[in-house]
């Protein structure tokens, strides 16, 4: 009885950690949706310190940026391309253990050679900083592909 109530327990809170996806993603007006005002988002157009993080820099085409991320991405453990286009990625970061999902934005405007980020959790109020290092993790494989790594 004891064992099947812990699986219950477990099962429920298992089921409880991933929540369906956010309204409002996606670029509007030229930006992707601004953080909460909770700490676990990063967004490159976000000006405030908790949530600001660097835009990605790159040279040659749009294409092929885009093309270099979503090779980074796609390389990385629990990661899932929901959405691409020419000038947006939209992908799932799916937690080992717990099964959180993060939601993580990328926007390349035509005209400059920056892509805006933004990676958000679905559920809670602090992620302990994942986003952040997920993003700079993302950074450093689209960077090491430049330079041939």
């Amino acid at each position: 009885m004891t064992m099947l109530y812990g699986s219950m327990v477990t099962g429920l809170l298992l089921a409880g950690c991933s929540a369906p996806m956010p309204k409002g993603l996606g670029v509007h007006h030229g930006r992707l949706q601004p953080c909460p005002s909770s700490p676990n988002c990063v967004c490159s157009q976000d000006r405030d310190k908790t949530h600001a993080i660097a835009p990605f820099a790159y040279t040659g085409s749009r294409q092929a940026a885009m093309s270099r991320l979503a090779r980074a991405i796609t390389s990385m453990y629990g990661a899932k391309i929901v959405q691409q286009t020419p000038d947006y990625l939209h992908a799932e970061y799916t937690t080992r253990w717990m099964r959180f999902v993060d939601d993580v934005e990328f926007y390349a405007p035509a005209d400059a050679k920056l892509i805006q980020v933004r990676s958000a959790s679905r559920v809670g109020y602090s992620d302990f900083g994942v986003n952040r290092k997920r993003v700079e993790a993302i950074r450093r494989r689209f960077d090491a592909t430049v330079k041939g790594g």
